[in-house]
């Protein structure tokens, strides 16, 4: 069936392990997309020709339809003044001027933002945000990343990183976190730091860690979030442990944002979050037993709704609207 209407965007989710180009409507809704492994060893110029490749091909299999602009969301920190990618560790990337050279690829106007900040827009104008104006979004994966919308308004702070909620200090000069500072919030409930909280315990209680030793092959360094996650679900005393501090946590994490941001929801989605649904409600609960009363007097704790389509959809709608705004 042809779409009934002419106008569409182009959304980029570029993270360091895999690419998704897609065609998006202008009620976001994904047309059709184009989904790669990330040429990292290609350095940027071969990523940003694989994604100009891809919008092309896009554009030729849908000639009824005429793209506008193409939103990015990169994995990283972002200029916001020339969408320059500052800084992506996952890419290996250092002041690489990605919006302008898809621009000379493409001929088209390109925005680019944090992948976390785009997914917050996915999730604000099409999933389980639509319809509110005080929104958080808290995506618990590898790391853990947010996006804030105030009074209809998404926060970008004076240097463009508000939503660095991961990096919110929860424990001061507790554990290290891979942003080089100790006690964030992701060094105890991102993916990366359940896999070595895990391996700790497991390295103090190795008959309590055989169960997650089984799904790691008998290598302790190769345990990761997913196989507690799994072994969790079995109701493995130690994966409960892990998980449980984890969720603490993300509790006691969340009370200060909502303490500080008074938001009417909290949007949570991630791999952590996504392989572990039923932590939802848990979360709920702790977060208005602990917060201000009135902070939380009306605040809705879900989960995310448009999970890996949030950064395709996130980034194609931002980038809609700010072209809108700026014309």
């Amino acid at each position: 069936m042809v779409p009934d209407f002419k106008f569409v965007s182009i959304g980029v989710d570029l993270g360091g392990t895999k690419v998704d180009i897609g065609l998006v409507d202008p009620h976001g809704k994904i047309i059709q997309h184009i989904k790669e492994p990330t040429n990292v060893k290609g350095g940027p110029q071969a990523i940003i020709q694989g994604i100009a490749v891809a919008a092309d091909k896009l554009q030729k299999a849908n000639p009824s339809l005429k793209v506008s602009c193409v939103g990015v969301g990169v994995a990283g920190q972002i200029d916001h003044v020339n969408g320059s990618v500052r800084f992506a560790p996952n890419l290996k990337w250092n002041d690489v001027p990605l919006q302008q050279e898809l621009h000379k690829a493409l001929g088209l106007p390109i925005f680019v933002a944090n992948d976390v900040r785009v997914a917050t827009w996915g999730e604000w104008l099409f999933g389980e945000g639509k319809g509110s104006q005080d929104l958080i979004c808290l995506f618990v994966g590898t790391g853990i990343g947010g996006g804030v919308v105030s009074n209809g308004h998404i926060m970008t702070g004076s240097t463009n990183s508000a939503g660095e909620l991961g990096h919110m200090t929860v424990v001061l000069n507790g554990r290290k976190c891979h942003c080089g500072n100790r006690g964030c919030l992701e060094a105890y409930a991102g993916g990366w730091a359940i896999g070595e909280i895990a391996r700790e315990e497991i390295a103090k209680d190795p008959a309590g860690g055989q169960r997650i030793l089984q799904e790691a092959r008998g290598n302790l360094e190769d345990v990761t979030a997913k196989q507690v996650s799994k072994v969790f679900l079995e109701g493995d005393p130690l994966a409960n442990k892990v998980i449980s501090q984890a969720v603490d946590a993300l509790i006691g994490g969340m009370v200060g944002i909502v303490n500080a941001f008074n938001p009417e929801k909290i949007v949570l989605g991630g791999g952590v979050i996504n392989g572990l649904p039923m932590l939802v409600p848990i979360v709920e609960k702790g977060v208005k037993n602990f917060a201000l009363k009135v902070a939380a007097e009306r605040l809705k704790i879900v989960p995310a709704k448009l999970k890996e389509e949030a950064g395709v959809v996130g980034a194609a709608a931002m980038a809609s609207r700010r072209m809108k705004n700026d014309n």
